[in-house]
């Protein structure tokens, strides 16, 4: 299956692609110097087809730990986890992480390029998938510059646009727009909507910022502090498609923050007093 992002662009209407995500009761446990030590514990979660799922929880509940059990890097000690398409065929999956993920001696191209390379897509059909995906992220004038002769931001639209050029039926993202400046934050994640609004991806994407959680999710899930479990999951009320303008100038925007803002709020409590004890 092929992303065809010339059929995407020109049609409004959102199909979900994507896979189907459910979690029962996974657990991780790692060996540590002062004993077993739970990053997650019990953790119960559902994403169907084409859902942006957002993450958020205090530092070190496991939200990480999540993703990379996702992305098949790590392994649940405990539980069942399955990431299942539904015509049943295997899925593929593509991580996008915070920072500097790019090659520095490709090109941009070529950055996006690399994992269609390593799949032995040949150079041709590889060639017109990148430059389809340089003219979605507004970058096709830019695709034969090398990372560090354009912005923070720019690269990171080359970090996303790797990522969707394998195709993914899930795509994860582990605070991609945690290290840039609010303006270019609030403009990628305008980009990221647009995108995945017209590719029916499911994705898993996770945030600290309540602003962006709720400009982004369908569903945001509130993690509690560690070991890691799913304190709450609220339905996000505003209508797509949706700019960071819409949902902060909606009448419900505050009280949604509060009531996100009150549960992390508990979470982050626990977890300093837990430090401070152990």
């Amino acid at each position: 299956m092929h992303l065809n992002i010339e059929a995407t662009i020109n049609s409004p209407q959102f199909v979900a692609t994507g896979a189907r995500v459910e979690a029962r009761g996974i657990g991780k446990r790692f060996l540590t110097p002062l004993g077993p030590l739970d990053a997650v514990r019990d953790l119960t979660l559902a994403i169907p087809p084409g859902e942006f799922c957002v993450i958020v929880g205090p530092s070190g509940c496991g939200k990480s730990t999540f993703l990379r059990m996702l992305a098949g890097l790590d392994t649940p000690t405990s539980g069942m986890l399955a990431v299942t398409r539904p015509d049943g065929a295997q899925p593929n999956n593509a991580v996008v992480f915070q920072g500097r993920s790019l090659f520095p001696w490709l090109t941009l191209e070529d950055n996006i390029g690399y994992g269609l390379k390593l799949a032995n897509v040949d150079r041709t059909e590889r060639r017109t998938r990148t430059d389809r995906l340089l003219a979605v992220l507004g970058l096709t004038r830019f695709g034969s510059s090398y990372p560090h002769q354009v912005s923070e931001g720019m690269r990171q639209r080359i970090a996303i646009g790797r990522a969707l050029a394998v195709d993914p039926d899930l795509l994860l993202m582990d605070e991609p727009f945690g290290a840039l400046d609010e303006q270019t934050r609030y403009l990628l994640q305008e980009e990221l909507l647009r995108i995945w609004e017209r590719t029916g991806k499911t994705v898993v994407f996770i945030t600290h910022s309540i602003d962006e959680a709720i400009t982004l999710a369908d569903r945001i899930v509130v993690m509690s502090a560690q070991p890691g479990t799913v304190r709450s999951v609220i339905d996000v009320p505003f209508a797509r498609p949706r700019t960071t303008t819409d949902v902060r100038s909606n009448p419900e925007f505050g009280g949604l923050f509060t009531r996100i803002w009150e549960l992390l709020r508990d979470e982050v409590e626990r977890a300093r007093l837990a430090q401070e004890q152990g």
